[in-house]
């Protein structure tokens, strides 16, 4: 069992989320929260779907090996891809937010979210992708959402766990816990294999 490998090392997770931290705590899995501060932009050579991916190694990569011996280090980001190939961050006004729920109104798109983990001298970074389709949603039934539930620190400016996810997702085609945040069963499955 995982929890027994785990019950003389430390583990971090690098991350504010409060969805992140629901999803590691589920894992029955003891951890604390310490967040680096670092640059999440993306360099425009970064592809769509390596670009959380890339944010989550920068995250890592701000843990000084030598401080955290003995530590298994989790960092993680998301990023929402639209069918034109647009990463959407994190809204910063109502009407922002309101304009990119309006871009995924009737239509799919991917959200990919890429972790790291660091144990003693080894590493590793994976993404997963998964598809959500939308229904088309009225335009007071998007402006309720972002004024009730203000998704300001969502990337693609909604939470699938939300009253949006329950009237809006038709489907997924993937993990919905990935769309939350933290693909829990490859994570899993990922910290097994790098805690021997």
């Amino acid at each position: 069992m995982l929890a027994e490998r785990l019950k003389d090392i430390k583990v971090i997770l690098g991350s504010q989320s409060p969805r992140r931290k629901e999803l590691l705590a589920s894992l029955d899995i003891d951890f604390e929260v310490i967040i680096k501060s670092v640059d999440e932009s993306i360099p425009p050579n970064i592809t769509s779907p390596d670009a959380a991916e890339y944010v989550a190694l920068r995250k890592l990569n701000a843990f000084d090996p030598m401080d955290y011996t003995n530590t298994l280090i989790i960092t993680a980001d998301t990023v929402v891809v639209n069918q034109g190939n647009v990463v959407l961050g994190k809204p910063q006004t109502n009407e922002e937010a309101i304009q990119v729920i309006k871009s995924l109104s009737g239509t799919s798109h991917q959200v990919y979210t890429g972790l790291a983990l660091r144990y003693k001298d080894l590493e590793v970074s994976f993404t997963e992708e998964t598809t959500v389709y939308f229904e088309t949603l009225e335009e007071n039934e998007i402006q309720y959402y972002v004024e009730k539930y203000k998704p300001y620190d969502k990337a693609g400016a909604y939470g699938i766990q939300e009253w949006i996810g329950r009237i809006a997702v038709s489907r997924i085609e993937g993990s919905y816990e990935n769309v939350m945040g933290l693909p829990t069963v490859k994570l899993y499955q990922e910290i097994k294999n790098i805690i021997k």
